[in-house]
C-alpha cells in the first residue's frame, strides 16, 4: 500500500510526529510532502499520484478537485476529528472513503480554558502587558473561581471534562446542548460568571452567540471561545464588549482563515487570543496520527477501518487493483 501524507515540514512535527511516522511505514510505502506549504485541489492529486491514500492535514482539504483528479486514489483520511475540510459527498461520488479520527485533545483544550478562565478573572495578561509597556501594573480586584459559575453552551466530550475539572475548583456548572442537556439557553447565560462555547458546528448553529446571547449573559461576565469561530457573531461581540456589557473574552478560533482569531479582536487589550492550539499539544497530535496508522493498517489487510464517514459510497475500495 502507497499513502501520501499530506503535512508540510512546519505541520509534520505538530501535527504527526516521528514516532507515528515509523509506525506508519510498518503497513505502507510513505510519500511524503517535502515542502513548507501545504497542497490542495490538483496540486495535491498530483503529489499523491499513485497512492492509495492520502493522509490529510487540515491545510490540505479533501476538494471536489483533488477527488476528480486522483482516479487511484481509494482513501482520504483526515488526521483529525473535523471533517469539515473534506468534501465528502464528493468523495463518495468518486467511491473513496473518507475516514476521521478519534478525539485525542480533551485535556489539552480543557487544560487551555482553564488558563482561560484564570486569567480573565484574574487580569494576569493585563498585568503582564503593562509591565512589559514600562508602566507599573495596578492591582485590582478578581473574579475567585471557587464559588463563581461556569456556562457551558455545548455538552460534549470536551464540556463534559470542563464540568468534572471546574467543578473540583469549587465551581458551579450549568449545561446547554442543542442537541438536548440539562439547562435553557438562557438559564445558562443568565446564570455564568463565565461562559464557554464548546458546540458543534453545523449550519444551524452558525452565530449561535450573537447579539441576543451577549446580551442575555450578565454584565460584567466572561466568553471564552474554544470550538469554532463561525458560531460566534464577531461584530456582536465586539460591541459587547465596547459598551462593557462583556468584561473580557479569550478565544483559540475565530473567523481569520484556518480557524485563527479575528486579528482585529485579538488586539483587543480586553480579550485574550490564542492561534488554535487548543489540542497542539504532542500527546494529543500522536493520539490522532496513531489513528491514521491504524486505519492505514486496517486498509493493507483488507478491512475497513475505525472511524470511516462513508462506507457505504467507497466503492473503489472493493474494484480489484
Amino acid at each position: 500500500m502507497r499513502v501520501y501524507l499530506s503535512h508540510g515540514s512546519l505541520s509534520f512535527p505538530g501535527y504527526f510526529g516521528e514516532r507515528a511516522l515509523a509506525a506508519l511505514r510498518e503497513h505502507a510505502d510513505v510519500v511524503r510532502n517535502p515542502g513548507v506549504e501545504e497542497l490542495r485541489d490538483e496540486a495535491l492529486a498530483a503529489a499523491a499520484a499513485g497512492c492509495d491514500a492520502i493522509i490529510a492535514y487540515r491545510g490540505s482539504p479533501g476538494t471536489a478537485a483533488t477527488f476528480a483528479a486522483a482516479p487511484q486514489l481509494k482513501a482520504f483520511l483526515r488526521c483529525a476529528v473535523d471533517i469539515s475540510t473534506v468534501d465528502v459527498t464528493a468523495a463518495s461520488e468518486r467511491g473513496i472513503l473518507v475516514t476521521q479520527a478519534t478525539p485525542g485533545f480533551v485535556d489539552a483544550v480543557v487544560e487551555l480554558g482553564v488558563g482561560f478562565m484564570v486569567d480573565l478573572a484574574r487580569g494576569v495578561s493585563r498585568s503582564v502587558l503593562e509591565y512589559r509597556a514600562g508602566g507599573v501594573a495596578q492591582p485590582r480586584p478578581g473574579l475567585q473561581l471557587s464559588g463563581a459559575t461556569l456556562g457551558l453552551v455545548g455538552y460534549g466530550r470536551i464540556a463534559r471534562r470542563m464540568a468534572e475539572v471546574a467543578r473540583a475548583l469549587g465551581m458551579g456548572v450549568l449545561a446547554y446542548d442543542p442537541h438536548g442537556g440539562t439547562h435553557s439557553l438562557a438559564e445558562v447565560l443568565s446564570g455564568a460568571d463565565i461562559v464557554i462555547c464548546l458546540a458543534l458546528s453545523t449550519p444551524q448553529t452558525r452565530h449561535m452567540m450573537g447579539a441576543e446571547a451577549f446580551a442575555a449573559m450578565r454584565r460584567g461576565a466572561f466568553f471564552i471561545n474554544l470550538s469554532r469561530g463561525e458560531l460566534i457573531d464577531e461584530a456582536a461581540l465586539e460591541a459587547a464588549l465596547d459598551s462593557g456589557h462583556l468584561a473580557g473574552a479569550a478565544m483559540d478560533v475565530g473567523s481569520a482563515p484556518d480557524q485563527m482569531p479575528l486579528p482585529r479582536l485579538a488586539a483587543r487589550p480586553d480579550v485574550i487570543a490564542t492561534p488554535h492550539i487548543g489540542g497542539l499539544t504532542p500527546a494529543a497530535a500522536e493520539h490522532q496520527a496513531m489513528d491514521t496508522v491504524r486505519q492505514v493498517a486496517a486498509l493493507a489487510a483488507g478491512r475497513l477501518p475505525d472511524g470511516a464517514v462513508n462506507a457505504a459510497q467507497a466503492y473503489r475500495l472493493f474494484k480489484p487493483a
